[in-house]
């Protein structure tokens, strides 16, 4: 039995704006979908999907993405990239030149374009980390789940990353947000069997939660919801 991380999802008023941002940041393309947009990853980088809104804005944001940056040319070149595809950059004091600039996406999501030279996100590519609100029970949760190996382990903190490398997935060690009734970002899986790996992902600490829209949903040690569908 395979299972793979298709996607981070988000939930968006627009979707295909926002995955059009995505596509257009990232230097991807963007596949539409029956409830939105993917934007495809591949074996080193997580895909990125947005599909119609359905829960509440009360929902806490569980996570942010960081995209890499090789030099402050580059730096200032994806800012205007940015801000040219509808997103924002928060704060009011203009950037200092190489240094991490917090943003908004054109749905309202966080990201941070990270300074160059970064270390720790060398050669992780466009996408270097999907950063998550979370304890440390879940990032073990998903370091077994996804059988991803352990690349950053500090005090509470624990990074993830793919064998194939790429994008890492980050927890932040804190305690996770309130449980509100849903959330706006979700991890998306595939599974050749995705039955076996639902009951393989309820004995690492996961909740059903039930079926819907050809998906089994879950709820991972956080409380964060997610998907396994086959694939």
């Amino acid at each position: 039995m395979s299972l793979r991380l298709e996607a981070v999802a988000f939930e968006a008023e627009d979707p295909r704006t926002a995955g059009a941002f995505w596509a257009g940041l990232l230097g991807r393309e963007a596949l539409e979908e029956p409830d939105g947009m993917l934007v495809p990853g591949d074996e080193t980088q997580v895909g990125i999907r947005f599909v119609q809104l359905m829960t509440p804005d009360a929902a806490p944001d569980r996570l942010h993405l960081h995209v890499t940056i090789a030099t402050v040319d580059d730096q200032r070149h994806t800012l205007e990239r940015a801000l040219r595809l509808g997103g924002r950059r928060r704060g009011t004091k203009p950037p200092p030149p190489g240094h991490i600039v917090y943003m908004s996406d054109a749905a309202g999501y966080d990201f941070c374009l990270i300074e160059p030279g970064n270390a720790y996100l060398d050669g992780c590519g466009p996408l270097g980390e999907v950063t998550c609100e979370g304890t440390r029970a879940g990032a073990t949760f998903w370091r077994d789940a996804l059988g991803w190996a352990v690349v950053w382990d500090e005090g509470e903190q624990l990074a993830i990353q793919s064998p194939h490398g790429g994008t890492k997935i980050a927890w932040d060690g804190e305690d996770a947000p309130p449980d509100v009734g849903g959330t706006r970002q979700r991890f998306d899986l595939v599974a050749s069997d995705a039955d076996a790996a639902v009951e393989r992902l309820i004995d690492f600490g996961a909740r059903f939660l039930g079926r819907r829209d050809g998906a089994v949903w879950l709820t991972d040690p956080d409380g964060g919801e997610f998907t396994v569908r086959r694939g």
